[in-house]
């Protein structure tokens, strides 16, 4: 017998918060947005004759995020609402889906992803000419904070080292779920995609009366509004887990296009080569540093406009890493590399609208030219760790940030790497 939905609840008509609405606030502030390309979620809004929309959550590039009481199962979900026609939204949606029919699996890693519990359309009329307007909607389960949330209400912006090693294993066990038996790869590893999970029912209960009770701002622009998120507010924090498939790639072994944040973007991604699950590895190297260090590995801004580059970025990598192998340069089938790099791999060249920056390496490898590369060392940007774990830390992120994305390890092979284990006397 199907159960019986519970009717929707009344929300508060108490006086709320209006904020200027000329003054841009949380998804009006991307260079790209555009209304028509958002659904106008409301709360109070009943959805499927199931999900009531209780509060806003958050929003991302392609999407807002909204807690939902489910009128059938008497609990709560998160509910994703898609931009039209993005397409990183048929790409999660496509991924999940894909995960969600594979065969059922005991891989620990599993259980460190989050999926998807349904999906919906929502549909409005045409609009100037256009097609009928869909909207994708995604069910999830409820999450707490980001990874980078978390790290940023932190005075000094980083993590405590046994904080940083749980989170690790968490997505090292969830990346070697996907790669090794899903054959995914994730594409966008990175703090802001790494949620925890939540234990607390009472905390979703929590945030639902604090909307009845303390509405939260919101600006009225014609009719539509656009309201503040708010946060769950549990006691503790759950596991982390892996969220964000919208740059997810399966069905092949390896894949070319731009992928990753530019500060998170790896080598084979800058220059155009194909690419495969070592991306992750690589994101991986990149994320733990800025978690532990509380500031990114590699500086990807410049010169007097600071807008980042690929220039600064490599001068960073050749900084920390050293000259990238010829051998690797010579696999791009585009001209990038030879637009920083000379033939033989020990020249650094780089064209800009307004300059031309060259510098060449002496036969003992030293930087030399018009632009100084940055005085640095894995040991010198090292600051947050001392005595034995020093080393085996550095010897755990050089393994991950590689030139050659075949000498980067396997989630699998990182999974027992010594650092991981060290514990916390040491």
């Amino acid at each position: 017998m199907p159960a019986v939905a519970r009717r929707p609840r009344p929300f508060s008509t108490a006086e709320f918060p209006v904020l200027d609405p000329s003054q841009p606030i949380e998804e009006e502030r991307w260079p790209w947005y555009d209304p028509k390309d958002y659904y106008p979620v409301r709360i109070g809004d009943v959805f499927q004759s199931r999900y009531q929309v209780t509060g806003k959550l958050g929003y991302g590039g392609y999407s807002t995020v909204w807690l939902c009481r489910d009128l059938v199962d008497r609990g709560h979900v998160a509910l994703k609402v898609c931009t039209r026609n993005a397409v990183p939204v048929k790409r999660e949606l496509a991924a999940l889906q894909y995960l969600d029919n594979l065969p059922e699996s005991t891989h620990v890693g599993r259980y460190f992803i989050r999926t998807m519990l349904g999906h919906f359309e929502l549909v409005l009329p045409p609009m100037d000419r256009e097609p009928l307007q869909v909207f994708q909607c995604l069910v999830l389960q409820p999450m707490t904070t980001s990874v980078w949330a978390y790290r940023m209400r932190h005075l000094e912006e980083r993590l405590a080292k046994e904080m940083v090693k749980a989170i690790v294993r968490h997505v090292l066990r969830a990346l070697h779920y996907l790669h090794d038996e899903a054959k995914v790869i994730h594409a966008d590893v990175q703090e802001k995609n790494i949620l925890f999970a939540l234990d607390e029912t009472s905390a979703l209960q929590a945030f639902e009366d604090r909307e009845r009770t303390d509405p939260v701002a919101r600006k009225v622009v014609g009719d539509r509004v656009i309201y503040l998120s708010r946060e769950i507010e549990p006691r503790t924090l759950g596991r982390p887990t892996l969220c964000d498939f919208g740059e997810a790639r399966f069905g092949r072994t390896t894949y070319t296009g731009l992928i990753q944040p530019h500060q998170y973007r790896a080598p084979e991604v800058i220059f155009g080569m194909p690419w495969n699950e070592k991306v992750d590895i690589w994101s991986v190297g990149v994320m733990i540093w800025n978690m532990l260090e509380g500031r990114n590995m590699f500086k990807i801004t410049g010169g007097p406009e600071k807008k980042p580059h690929n220039l600064y970025l490599l001068a960073h990598m050749v900084s920390l890493l050293g000259p990238p192998p010829v051998d690797f340069l010579k696999r791009s089938e585009t001209d990038e590399p030879w637009k920083y790099f000379d033939a033989q791999g020990k020249s650094f060249v780089c064209c800009t609208p307004r300059r031309h920056i060259c510098a060449d390496w002496h036969a003992t490898g030293q930087w030399i030219g018009a632009k100084k590369l940055p005085n640095d060392s894995f040991e010198l940007s090292e600051e947050n760790l001392e005595g034995e774990e020093k080393a085996p830390f550095l010897d755990f992120v050089r393994k991950m940030v590689t030139w050659r994305p075949e000498d980067r390890p396997t989630a699998q092979e990182l999974l027992e790497h010594p650092w991981l284990d060290m514990s916390a006397e040491s």
